[in-house]
């Protein structure tokens, strides 16, 4: 089948294109034609900071098209638009054999790009080659920009899904970015009363007032703020999504006492934390490591009927050519950018990003 060329993030401030064999998939895999690829918080971390992660996780927000379905593969046929998920538990595992399914082992290690099967690269390339069990059909309803979101609104749904919401909960976001702006509105969808969020770029304060927050606040007006808007108790939940070390302390310090520290971020350094203030105020921190297979079908089914909005953190589109200007921009400080797509197909053309 030739070979497929595939943008790989190699170390600080490179990026470099290798060409991979394209080999028909062997049982149980399936071959995807990538149509649209998510540029992600972490691809563009690995890409300022040289904090590698496996080949695997670099392009891990897709939709594409089966072009080719390896023998033992039944309930998947070529034609279907599909994206990525992460497969169901495996039975097999300890935590699976305790009782854990929700904790596989063996699923988690797919999400990190570190099973048997992994790709050796992402999928900011013309196609991909996973297992079977790694893909989901695509909604109907969803538009590819949409489906290519699926995988960043399941990260902010099982962070949401775990992190105690209680209906009528005020509940604070701290960073809205994709994951910030997603999780925004799932904690609505999970019965939320006020939504506050707490951004230091205007374009994305805006965005985050239009997708439903109650008060949009710069971080030097969150401590105020929140005390203003929630009588001097602080948040009831707050959900840490800017991936900033030091603003895990800050989470605590503008949640109420009594309650929770959701942690959906993946904070790449150490975070300080005053521990004595946690205990005064008995928090509970609940933090959250990527999804399971049923999280994307939950997910996706929100996204398909309109009660959680992924269209508009679409910015906009860029060639796979483009890929490396587009990461050093994005990489060189705050952005008005929320979601910049990623199209491998030799048919798109988009000016320098």
């Amino acid at each position: 089948m030739g070979d497929v060329t595939a943008g790989l993030i190699t170390g600080k401030e490179t990026l470099e294109f290798r060409a991979f064999d394209a080999a028909r998939p062997q049982p149980g895999c399936v071959t995807v034609d990538i149509s649209l690829c998510g540029i992600c918080g972490t691809d563009i971390a690995s890409y300022r900071t040289g904090h590698l992660h496996s080949p695997a996780v670099c392009g891990h927000e897709w939709v594409g098209v089966l072009s080719a379905v390896g023998a033992e593969v039944s309930d998947l046929r070529e034609g279907e638009r599909v994206v990525v998920a992460v497969p169901p538990a495996c039975g097999r595992c300890p935590e699976c054999r305790g009782g854990l399914a929700e904790y596989c082992r063996t699923t988690s290690s797919v999400a990190r790009g570190r099973n048997a099967l992994a790709p050796p690269h992402g999928a900011f390339a013309r196609s991909i080659t996973v297992e079977a069990g790694r893909v989901l059909p695509a909604h109907p309803d969803l538009t590819d920009e949409e489906a290519a979101q699926v995988e960043p609104a399941t990260v902010a749904f099982h962070g949401v899904r775990r992190s105690r919401i209680a209906p009528g909960d005020t509940v604070l976001v701290q960073g809205a970015g994709p994951i910030g702006l997603l999780a925004m509105q799932f904690a609505r969808a999970a019965g939320a009363g006020q939504l506050l969020v707490v951004e230091p770029t205007e374009a994305r304060r805006d965005l985050a007032l239009e997708l439903g927050a109650s008060v949009a606040l710069t971080p030097e007006e969150a401590v105020d703020g929140v005390q203003e808007h929630t009588r001097g108790l602080g948040a009831d939940v707050v959900l840490e999504c800017s991936g900033v070390p030091a603003l895990l302390q800050t989470a605590a310090d503008l949640a109420r006492t009594g309650g929770v520290v959701g942690l959906i971020s993946f904070l790449a350094q150490p975070a300080t934390i005053n521990g004595a203030r946690w205990l005064a105020k008995e928090l509970s921190l609940v933090a959250s490591n990527a999804f399971t297979h049923d999280d994307f079908r939950r997910s996706m089914a929100f996204l398909a009927d309109g009660r959680v909005k992924a269209a508009p953190l679409h910015s906009r589109t860029v060639a796979l050519d483009d890929l490396e200007a587009t990461l050093r921009s994005l990489s060189a400080g705050p952005s008005a950018d929320i979601k910049v797509l990623v199209d491998p197909r030799p048919s798109f053309a988009a000016g320098p990003a």
